[in-house]
């Protein structure tokens, strides 16, 4: 098994090739479902981020603002580095462990979201593919203003804030363009399918694991076997 990473920027449609994937019966991963279950209210990051931000990010029911969340860190350096304290490593090792999971499940690769893998750096020792989702600037621009009801000034200062597509598409081994209609982006994605279901490194990974567990098996009862011997 392999872990293929998908990234790309704000609003550019990450989450509709994600699913495409996932219609393809392909394992996925999408790293902003795993943050809202790490943040779910009673977890340790919940009552971390309440002991610090207070219940000024909370809804009534207890659940955490996001949008209010980000708003409050986007413009304050400490405040964004506790919040990534608290949960960008609960994040990273929730993702691992449901990779694992698909492993024993005999799944063949993984498709990961990650939206800030080159950012953060801390998955891309997993990733044997990268997969960058683009789209025009001015569509980025106008679907995440729409989408999170920020002003034209704020989406684009958030859009700003992360590294550029095209240092992110120097980085990948596979771009989509999600400028044009639905088709033309599940077109773009089922070709990439068919690249990856033809590679052989799954079987590479698979043997190499299966060797190292049978080298422990031995072991174990080699030591075993010396140990009762000696009795």
């Amino acid at each position: 098994m392999f872990i293929v990473g998908l990234t790309g920027g704000l609003a550019t449609g990450k989450s509709t090739v994600l699913s495409i994937f996932k219609e393809h019966g392909i394992a996925v991963i999408d790293a902003d479902e795993v943050a809202r279950k790490v943040l779910e209210p009673g977890t340790k990051a919940w009552l971390e981020v309440k002991q610090y931000f207070g219940h000024g990010v909370l809804f009534p029911d207890g659940r955490v603002n996001r949008l209010k969340l980000g708003e409050i860190v986007f413009d304050d350096i400490e405040k964004r580095r506790k919040l990534n304290a608290i949960t960008h490593p609960r994040i990273q090792s929730a993702m691992i462990r449901i990779a694992f999971s698909f492993f024993f499940t005999g799944h063949t690769y993984i498709v990961m979201e990650v939206p800030l893998l080159f950012e953060t750096g801390k998955l891309l020792t997993f990733m044997h593919k990268i997969i960058t989702v683009v789209c025009e600037d001015h569509q980025q621009l106008e679907r995440l203003y729409k989408r999170n009801d920020f002003s034209e000034i704020v989406a684009r200062k958030r859009i700003n804030s992360q590294m550029p597509l095209h240092e992110k598409v120097a980085k990948s081994h596979f771009v989509i363009d999600n400028s044009g209609d639905l088709t033309n982006t599940r077109n773009q994605t089922e070709s990439i399918i068919k690249v990856l279901r033809k590679s052989k490194f799954t079987w590479y990974f698979r043997a190499i694991f299966m060797i190292t567990i049978l080298s422990a098996v031995f072991a174990v009862t080699h030591i075993t076997s010396n140990y009762i011997e000696n009795l």
